[in-house]
């Protein structure tokens, strides 16, 4: 299994389109970048181009989600502006190439309808994968814990699944975030058995703390172990914040679960 770099969370000491040259050199084999929205397509596109370096996931824009709003698509209100969300992203993808796109769940308030923010959700879900279909991209929606982020819609595999079933569009997967199981106590093995055969995509960062692997207690060997018993033949990312600078953080890179055989 190959280890890309989040480059919205690691190298931020470096603008956005050298943190791809700084993942390159550190020994990643791809990046991923949570919103590249603010960039230019076409310049982002050059420079990963220049380092030979594949991108492997970009998120739909997510409205406010990040300023702590209740973000795009679970909200039935919304749909119009998820669809324009949704252009923009094929747009960006276009020119960029990504392998996967993540659509974030969002938020609900305390008393919405939270069955029908479900609905909308998948909804919302069907019509992306549709799109990215012929795009031969991969979609996938992943749980975030209730902790770092209250109100998240969806928290666990199980609702993750849900998910999926009701979708029901070949190209949509689960992406299954190390972290965010453990920060909710649920066991990062457990949830990996649960998801065989549906994990699109894999995320990590050691807990607690979400700091670089080592600082926290997950066995990642253990982890890998368990992703090739189920059949997982994709990447797993770096996305945790450096408790240092990002290039004093990498010495995780070089333990034997992450090396690459």
């Amino acid at each position: 299994m190959q280890v890309i770099a989040n480059i919205s969370l690691l190298f931020t000491e470096l603008p956005l389109l050298e943190r791809i040259a700084a993942a390159k050199q550190a020994g990643f084999a791809g990046v991923e970048i949570q919103f590249p929205y603010t960039e230019d397509p076409h310049k982002l596109r050059a420079a990963l181009t220049s380092q030979h370096m594949p991108l492997h996931l970009i998120n739909l824009p997510a409205g406010d989600l990040m300023q702590g709003g209740l973000g795009l698509a679970c909200q039935v209100s919304m749909r119009s502006e998820f669809a324009q969300a949704l252009e923009t992203a094929l747009e960006y993808a276009l020119i960029l190439k990504p392998k996967m796109v993540n659509v974030l769940s969002g938020r609900v308030e305390q008393g919405q309808d939270v069955d029908a923010a479900m609905s909308c959700l998948a909804a919302n879900l069907r019509d992306t994968a549709r799109a990215f279909a012929r795009l031969h991209t991969t979609v996938t929606c992943e749980a975030i814990n209730p902790y770092d982020m209250p109100g998240f819609l969806i928290n666990t595999t199980a609702q993750q699944l849900q998910l999926l079933a009701e979708v029901r569009q070949e190209n949509c997967l689960a992406q299954l975030d190390l972290y965010h199981m453990a920060r909710q106590q649920i066991d990062p093995l457990q949830a990996i058995e649960q998801l065989a055969g549906k994990i699109g995509h894999v995320q990590f960062a050691d807990c607690p703390g979400r700091h670089e692997p080592g600082s926290g207690t997950l066995d990642f060997l253990a982890v890998r172990h368990k992703l090739q018993e189920v059949g997982y033949s994709g990447v797993w990312a770096a996305e945790y914040n450096p408790s240092n600078v990002t290039s004093n953080t990498l010495g995780w890179l070089q333990q034997p679960a992450f090396i690459t055989e």
